[in-house]
């Protein structure tokens, strides 16, 4: 099977104007500090009050305090796998709780 030239060059062209990027950004920070079910996370000064926060063993956290530099985290789950230096990233979600007759 040949390939023309011309033809592979027409696809080419009509796939670079057909693109659209799309670029999705996620705010990440730094645990500063963790004990007691506590966090302390730098980096995440965007976040807002009652915003959901995932560490990187998948442990998820609420932000509840905002502070100039830094945000505290109230852990939900084993906060033992996290530790200082870990890297935690934004979810843009609130903390949302299910609700329905089957409960």
């Amino acid at each position: 099977m040949k390939f023309k030239a011309d033809e592979i060059a027409s696809v080419i062209q009509r796939e670079i104007e057909t693109y659209r990027s799309q670029i999705e950004t996620t705010q990440v920070g730094r645990v500063l500090e963790v004990g007691d079910g506590i966090a302390r996370v730098y980096g995440l000064s965007g976040s807002m009050a009652g915003e959901m926060v995932e560490f990187p063993s998948g442990v998820r956290g609420q932000v509840f305090n905002l502070e100039e530099n830094s945000v505290g985290v109230i852990i939900l789950g084993d906060y033992l796998t996290i530790s200082e230096g870990d890297e935690v990233k934004s979810t843009g979600a609130l903390l949302s709780v299910p609700v329905g007759e089957a409960l």
